[in-house]
């Protein structure tokens, strides 16, 4: 069974294998992320300790206090790495407390100090914490713990706490030797934690010594290289079912911490973080033949090196995108294709790839993707899956027809279809498609509720269904430059693809895909011609036909997985190198 979400691959998305790019965005997020936020509280802060000291009324200087405070609080809840910030606020914001309290407080700068000191530890805390990164799960004979017994950014907000209930208290009176035991109950989480930090460390590099003598006892076959963000793990999803279906033994290499917790929930096979191009090393046993990557990320040449191992990209999607054609696949030994289509589209774009680097394979992951059952067989009633692509990282691959996607979908209501709405994940990094994807969902929800249309958008679409679900509960698609489409065809249902930037003839000449779908114009100027035969007589099924084998190659349907499984298991019949 295909898993939610496995197929919006798109090898577009490879460019993600890195950090997101950095987008200059308003002032106020600038200001964020130099943390203008922390010297805004520190100012606040400093203002309060001096008006405490000036013999102004006691509640002013509060006043400043309890906003610096505020703003911390506000930012750290949206903050990942919130322990060991706001230091210089919180403790000036203590300080002036205790100048509030005037001679009474004299006895509180005992606790006082103590609370600095803890709230100053939380730095070290947090750094001893995220040292402590994760090491392996599912090895056999390692069972390092891979992370805290809590995570380290509660320590903002219970020293946060304790802050508060030491002014309150002073304020009310509450006596020093009092207080005192509220900083040290309020530490106890520190030193746990701190503790806890130091324990992983060890028993990581315990692990670490032993890491080659364990793999060479687990005698692994063949490893899956994976450098990706975190949220990006469909990826792997796709690959991971069909090379457990190998039968032999492997492990995967996850070179960014983020994305470890997912790629465990994912495999029962080990899972190693390697985060240096020192830790490779480590994992070449004699018993490894191969290595799979399924994205052209740059630190795959980290891995790649290893002359002794057979190199095989398997990408996450085929598509006439750029990135599909990136000259950086002729640094693997392999590059398993799911059709001619994905050759030919190398020397269409003058990369010059030796043929012998190729191999057809077909996109397994299709498999279960039903054919039309008869041609020209017109419904009552339509379903068609709306599925737009996201703005990408650069001008020139801002293919989503999401700028016209109310457009569409109010011409799909108009003419009584039901609507699946699956927007691609990354939908929501850009403000303005993300708003134009909320039109849609309100768009047809009220049509549902008014008419009864069961149109399918939301979590259902996006979570509980995968694509090939959708793509099964469909009779057409509309969709954009992408991996969707090719995968759809396998259906051999009618299909469109929207032309978001140029004209529509240099669009089917840069886009051999759509020589097999109808082309919606960037301004949806011809949508309503589009449709008479996207939903009507679809006179281009005989080319869609013939495009499917070019496409997801000549492969009979009850062989279409055993193909892959036979190229990937040629390449793990070479001999060990020892």
């Amino acid at each position: 069974m295909t898993q939610p979400g496995a197929l919006d691959a798109d090898p577009q998305d490879e460019e993600s294998s890195g950090p997101a790019p950095v987008r200059r965005g308003s002032f106020i997020a600038r200001v964020l992320t130099a943390r203008g936020d922390e010297l805004v509280a520190d100012l606040l802060a400093v203002v309060g300790l001096g008006i405490a000291f000036s013999g102004a009324p006691a509640w002013l200087p509060l006043v400043f206090g309890a906003l610096a405070l505020a703003l911390g609080l506000a930012v750290a809840r949206r903050r990942p790495d919130a322990a060991g910030t706001f230091v210089v606020s919180r403790i000036l914001v203590v300080f002036l407390a205790v100048a509030v309290m005037g001679a009474e407080g004299e006895g509180r700068w005992i606790p006082a100090v103590l609370l600095a000191l803890l709230i100053t530890g939380e730095a070290t805390c947090a750094s001893v914490s995220r040292g402590a990164i994760p090491f392996a799960a599912h090895l056999p004979g390692v069972e390092p713990r891979n992370a805290g017994w809590f995570p380290v950014d509660y320590l903002y907000f219970i020293n946060l706490a304790a802050s508060v209930a030491f002014i309150v208290l002073g304020l009310a009176g509450f006596p020093a030797w009092g207080l005192v035991i509220l900083v040290l109950v309020a530490a106890v989480p520190s030193a746990i934690s701190f503790l806890d930090g130091i324990l992983r460390i060890r028993a990581r590099r315990g692990a670490e010594s032993n890491l080659t003598r364990t793999l060479r006892a687990y005698e692994p076959v063949f490893a899956v290289h994976w450098d990706a963000p975190e949220g990006t793990d469909y990826q792997l999803a796709m690959w991971l079912p069909f090379l457990e279906r190998l039968g032999e033994k492997f492990f995967v290499i996850v070179r960014n911490e983020e994305s470890f917790p997912d790629v465990v929930r994912l495999t029962t096979a080990p899972v190693l973080l390697r985060k240096e191009l020192a830790d490779m090393d480590a994992v070449v046993v004699p018993t490894l033949r191969a290595a799979f990557y399924v994205n052209n990320a740059v630190r795959n040449s980290h891995f790649v090196r290893y002359p002794q191992l057979k190199h095989v990209q398997l990408n996450h999607g085929d598509s006439d995108k750029a990135p599909s054609y990136n000259p950086v696949f002729r640094m693997f030994d392999k590059d398993f294709v799911a059709g001619q289509a994905a050759i030919d589209r190398f020397a269409a774009h003058g990369v010059d790839a030796p043929p012998q680097l190729f191999e057809i394979v077909g996109r397994p992951q299709v498999a279960d993707v039903e054919v039309a059952a008869s041609a020209g067989k017109v419904q009552a009633v339509k379903t068609v899956l709306y599925a737009p692509t996201w703005a990408g990282f650069h001008i020139d691959s801002a293919y989503s027809s999401l700028p016209i996607g109310v457009a569409i979908v109010e011409a799909l209501i108009a003419r009584g279809c039901d609507v699946v709405y699956r927007p691609h994940p990354y939908t929501g990094r850009t403000k303005g498609l993300e708003a134009e994807s909320a039109r849609i969902k309100e768009l047809l929800a009220k049509d549902a509720e008014a008419s009864g249309r069961n149109h399918v958008l939301g979590e259902r679409a996006e979570q509980a269904m995968s694509l090939v679900d959708c793509f099964n509960a469909s009779d057409a698609l509309i969709s954009d430059v992408s991996s969707v489409v090719p995968d759809f065809l396998y259906s051999e249902k009618p299909f469109a693809v929207c032309a978001m930037l140029g004209s529509l003839d240099a669009f089917v000449e840069g886009f051999p895909i759509a020589r097999g779908g109808y082309t919606i114009a960037a301004d949806g100027s011809n949508l309503d011609a589009v449709l008479d035969d996207l939903l009507g007589d679809d006179p281009l099924r005989p080319a869609r036909h013939s495009l499917k084998t070019y496409f997801l190659g000549d492969i009979p349907p009850e062989r279409y997985v055993d193909v892959f499984l036979d190229a990937a298991r040629r390449m793990l019949r070479q001999p060990p190198v020892i």
